[in-house]
C-alpha cells in the first residue's frame, strides 16, 4: 500500500463521516439525450419562456449558446442563480453526492501533484462551480488527515461560483459559519470566511478575479454546462442551429438552421468529418486562462466531466427531477448540459501547457486506489445498510454501464512536469526527471 492510502487507511476519515449520502436515483446527468425529441409532459409557459419569446420577437432567432446562457445564468430568472438543483431533491446528482471516496481520492491527487512538483510553500486550491461544497469538503478532510505532510504549506481555498444560493450552501457546508462571513457584493471577492479546519476561503464570480499564484484547479461537472453552439453540415456548408418561435404553435420553441455562415463557425476544424457538432468558445476562454496561469506559476488543473474526444455529435439535453427533459420545454425549470469535447480543450492548451487524458473515471479512480479505500471503509463499517450504500456508490462510480466510462478525467500541467526541467532535480541524479502523474498512471508515493 502506498503512503497516501496507508495514511487514509489508518485515519479517521472514517466510514461514518459521509455515508449518509443521498440515495442514488436511476438516472444521472451523464445519460445520453438527443435534443428536442422527447414528448413534453407539460408545456409550461414559464417566465423564462416569455422572456425568450420577447427577445426572439425583438431581435430574431437566437443561438443555442445564447439560449443556454439565458436559461442557466440570467441574473433574474436563471436556473442556476436562485435554486439548489443538486442532490436527491434536485434535478440531478453528482459523484461527490454518491460517495465520499470520490472526493478523498481527488484530495490525494492534489497532494500527490504538490509533492511531485517540489512542495511549494503556497498552495491555492481553486474550484470552478463547487456545487454544494460536498466535493471540496471531502478534499479538505483529506488535507486535514495529511496535515503533517502539509504543515509548512500556506493553504487557501478559492471558489468560483455565480449562484448566490449555492454559495450560501457551500459556506454552510465548508465553514459551518463558526467565524462570521465577510460579505461585499460589489467586490470581486464577494464572500470571505474560514473553513472548519481553519483555512482561509474566498468566493468569486469569475476565474480572472482569483489571485495569480501557485494554484491547483478543480473543475468537476463544470465545463458541461457552458454554452455550446450547434452546427449541422448541409449541401451549402456548415449552418448553425438556432432557436426560434414555432409559427404553428403559440408559446412553443423550435430548432431552425441559419440561412448563412455565422461567426462561431471559426471554431470548426477544417478536417471535421462529423455531420453535426457542438463547439464551446467559453470553454476555450477558461482553458486559455488556466493554461496561462499554470505556465506562469506552476500547479495543475484537473477536469472531471462526461464527454468525448471529438467523436460525438448531438449531446445537448435537459434534466428535471432526475428525469430527461425536452430542452425547449418550460425553460428555466430544468438543467441544460452538453458533453465536453476534450479534443477541443487539448487543442486550446497546446503549446502553453501539457495535457493528459481524457481517461475514463473507472481507470482514473482505479489508479488512485479506490479498491483499497473501499476495503478500508467496509472493514470499519458495522452496519449492513452502510456497507450496501458503499457498494452501491462504488458500483455507480465504477461500472462501465453507469458513470465508469461516461465520465472522464483530463489534466493540464506545466511542460516540465512531464518532460523534466531544471527546477525538478533528483538529489541522487545529475539529469532532470519527471515522475508519473497519479490517476493517469498508478499512484505510487515514495
Amino acid at each position: 500500500m502506498n503512503f497516501g492510502m496507508s495514511v487514509l487507511a489508518r485515519s479517521g476519515v472514517g466510514p461514518l463521516c459521509a455515508l449518509a449520502r443521498a440515495a442514488i436515483p436511476s438516472v444521472w446527468r451523464g445519460k445520453y439525450f438527443s435534443s428536442g425529441n422527447e414528448p413534453a409532459e407539460n408545456n409550461l409557459v414559464t417566465p423564462m419562456l416569455r422572456h425568450l419569446m420577447y427577445k426572439i420577437k425583438s431581435t430574431g432567432p437566437i443561438t443555442v449558446a445564447e439560449y443556454m446562457k439565458e436559461v442557466l445564468t440570467n441574473p433574474v430568472k436563471g436556473y442556476y442563480v436562485h435554486r439548489d438543483m443538486l442532490g436527491e431533491k434536485g434535478d440531478f446528482i453528482t459523484s461527490p453526492e454518491i460517495s465520499q471516496i470520490f472526493g478523498e481520492l481527488l484530495g490525494i491527487w492534489f497532494i500527490s501533484e504538490w509533492m511531485a512538483t517540489g512542495k511549494s510553500t503556497a498552495f491555492q486550491l481553486v474550484e470552478l462551480g463547487p456545487g454544494r461544497g460536498t466535493l471540496m469538503g471531502d478534499v479538505l478532510r483529506v488535507f486535514s488527515q495529511l496535515g503533517s505532510v502539509l504543515k509548512n504549506c500556506d493553504i487557501s481555498v478559492h471558489l468560483v461560483e455565480v449562484s448566490q444560493k449555492l454559495s450560501e450552501v457551500q459556506a454552510l457546508t465548508l465553514t459551518e459559519e463558526k467565524v462570521p462571513l465577510e460579505r461585499n457584493a460589489e467586490s470581486p471577492v464577494y464572500m470571505k470566511g474560514v473553513t472548519k479546519s481553519g483555512i482561509p476561503i474566498s468566493w468569486y464570480r469569475d476565474l480572472r478575479d482569483v489571485p495569480k499564484g501557485h494554484s491547483f484547479y478543480l473543475a468537476h461537472e463544470f465545463f458541461d454546462v457552458l454554452p455550446v453552439h450547434k452546427f449541422q453540415k448541409t449541401p451549402q456548408g456548415w449552418r448553425e442551429v438556432f432557436i426560434d418561435i414555432d409559427p404553428q404553435v403559440s408559446d412553443k420553441l423550435r430548432f431552425v438552421l441559419a440561412p448563412s455562415a455565422t461567426p462561431a463557425e471559426i471554431f470548426i476544424q477544417h478536417d471535421e468529418t462529423r455531420d453535426h457538432i457542438e463547439v464551446c468558445p467559453d470553454a476555450g476562454v477558461i482553458i486559455e486562462e488556466l493554461s496561462q496561469r499554470i505556465a506562469l506559476t506552476g500547479g495543475a488543473a484537473l477536469v472531471a466531466d462526461y464527454g468525448h474526444d471529438g467523436t460525438k455529435t448531438d449531446t445537448f439535453r435537459g434534466f428535471c427531477g432526475h428525469k430527461l427533459h425536452d430542452v425547449l420545454i418550460a425553460p428555466g425549470t430544468a438543467d441544460l448540459t452538453a458533453d465536453v469535447d476534450f479534443s477541443f480543450l487539448r487543442r486550446t492548451a497546446q503549446g502553453k501547457v501539457a495535457s493528459l487524458g481524457p481517461i475514463t473515471q473507472h481507470m482514473f479512480l482505479k489508479n488512485m486506489g479506490i479498491d483499497v479505500r473501499l476495503k478500508v471503509l467496509l472493514d470499519k463499517s458495522n452496519e449492513p445498510s452502510m456497507k450496501q450504500q458503499l457498494l452501491q456508490g462504488y458500483d455507480m462510480l465504477m461500472n462501465p454501464k453507469k458513470m465508469g466510462e461516461r465520465f472522464n478525467f483530463f489534466a493540464l500541467l506545466p511542460h516540465q512536469r512531464l518532460h523534466g526541467g531544471r527546477d525538478q532535480m533528483n538529489a541522487c541524479q545529475s539529469k532532470p526527471f519527471a515522475s508519473p502523474v497519479a490517476g493517469f498512471s498508478e499512484l505510487a508515493w515514495q
